[in-house]
């Protein structure tokens, strides 16, 4: 008779064969009839061949032979699995969702993914950075699904994804990191679409945002900003959160001031 070393090895084989890359202790606990030590000494010999990888408490991902080096799965085979296994609404964001519209010339070192309250522990080791970023509320409509090939994940449109860029730059490196990669995602959003995501936002984001686009050369993406605020009460607001002092030229159309220098 088989151990349920082998019984655990061949089911993960099967779990794979049908297209998914992850697996939880409860899942293996109702599947086998051993006990829970035993399961437990099996996922750490799985672990140990790197062919098991262990993401959150009792969550695991199965481990290909293509990536046994790594030891590790890319984060888009397992994300939507894990956040269903944790129950939360989410959507893969900033620097991440960039780089999935196709925006930014390489691979950002954290996973960013976009959550609501309460937060969550980023997830840190030599295989995996992962970062969660709490967000209040979001419309369903700025949330694109993208095909992997586990199934499909939750990823900001690009027009929400400026926007997110633009509200979080002092969380991930500034506006001047932020710069080059919203010049390359531009080419991706629609000015309806920009138009819609603009309802849910906060004016010093608009603000921020059309200063940039404007400078970015996209006028006819500025100007579907500027119709929305400039009938508002704008206060002056500095273009950079990242630094302290409020002095530089007023950008009076924006009723920004440019506090910091920006690589254009």
């Amino acid at each position: 008779m088989e151990s349920t070393y082998n019984y655990i090895e061949n089911y993960l084989s099967d779990i794979q064969a049908k297209g998914r890359y992850t697996v939880t202790l409860a899942e293996l606990k109702n599947r086998f009839n051993s006990s829970e030590k035993a399961i437990k000494q099996n996922i750490y010999r799985l672990k140990s061949k790197n062919q098991l990888a262990q993401v959150r408490k009792e969550f695991y991902v199965i481990v290909p032979p293509q990536y046994s080096n790594r030891g590790m799965v890319p984060s888009t085979l397992f994300i939507d699995d894990l956040m269903q296994y944790l129950n939360r609404e989410y959507y893969i964001g900033l620097l991440s969702a960039s780089a999935l519209h196709g925006a930014g010339h390489q691979q950002p070192m954290q996973f960013q993914v976009m959550i609501k309250k309460p937060p969550l522990r980023s997830i840190k080791n030599k295989k995996l950075n992962i970062h969660f970023f709490v967000k209040s509320k979001w419309q369903e409509s700025d949330i694109t699904e993208k095909k992997t090939e586990t199934g499909y994940i939750k990823v900001s449109s690009p027009a929400l994804t400026a926007f997110d860029l633009v509200h979080y730059n002092k969380k991930i490196g500034g506006l001047n990191r932020i710069i080059p990669i919203l010049e390359d995602l531009v080419e991706s959003i629609k000015s309806i679409d920009l138009n819609k995501t603009a309802m849910c936002q906060k004016i010093p984001d608009m603000q921020r945002l059309g200063y940039l686009l404007e400078h970015l050369g996209n006028e006819k993406l500025a100007e579907v900003l500027f119709k929305r605020i400039k009938r508002k009460p704008l206060r002056e607001i500095p273009i950079s959160l990242a630094h302290k002092n409020r002095e530089g030229a007023l950008n009076s159309k924006w009723n920004v001031i440019i506090n910091t220098e920006l690589d254009f």
